[in-house]
């Protein structure tokens, strides 16, 4: 296909598929933030090798991408969880980090609550406990009897006032 031919090929399937893609992320990896950004990923890989697809099955074709991208997704965030107690107790007994290392952390995360706490109201509770206690949206939006969608909205929130309010610079000095 030609590069015209591709970009309107593209704008057709994103028009007629968007939703399905959108629903099938956001299904696999329970994070609407998340699910938009692969959402993004799945059509620019589809766009990238519309060239290669033999015109069949385009649904399926799509829904392959997203999936294979949110199985992705979730294994690099495996890699990033944070590990249980348990683990950490033992990484922390064999690492290099002594206890002026988690006088530090300590101290950083001390701050970072600092600045959640400074959030205007109906977004320091929730920051508190999305970046210091942990907890997922859901759980949030079940703990305080919001809707996901609006829970996931002052997170996103939350986390650009803070970007603006805090300097790496602040948390080290």
């Amino acid at each position: 296909m030609g590069k015209i031919d591709s970009k309107e090929k593209l704008i057709e399937l994103m028009a007629k598929y968007k939703n399905l893609v959108f629903s099938l992320c956001i299904k696999m990896t329970g994070d609407y933030f998340a699910a938009e950004d692969i959402t993004q990923e799945a059509f620019i890989s589809a766009y990238e090798h519309l060239s290669e697809f033999d015109g069949a099955s385009e649904k399926a074709w799509l829904c392959r991408i997203a999936s294979n991208k949110c199985i992705d997704y979730l294994k690099a965030a495996e890699r990033r969880t944070a590990p249980t107690e348990d683990t950490a107790m033992l990484v922390a007994a064999t690492s290099g980090d002594g206890p002026e290392a988690e006088v530090a952390k300590r101290d950083v995360l001390s701050r970072v609550e600092e600045k959640c706490n400074d959030l205007p109201n109906g977004y320091a509770h929730i920051a508190n406990m999305y970046f210091i206690k942990g907890l997922k949206a859901a759980e949030i939006s079940e703990k305080l009897g919001i809707p996901l969608k609006t829970t996931q909205t002052k997170i996103y929130r939350a986390r650009e006032m803070l970007r603006k309010n805090i300097r790496k610079e602040d948390l080290l000095a």
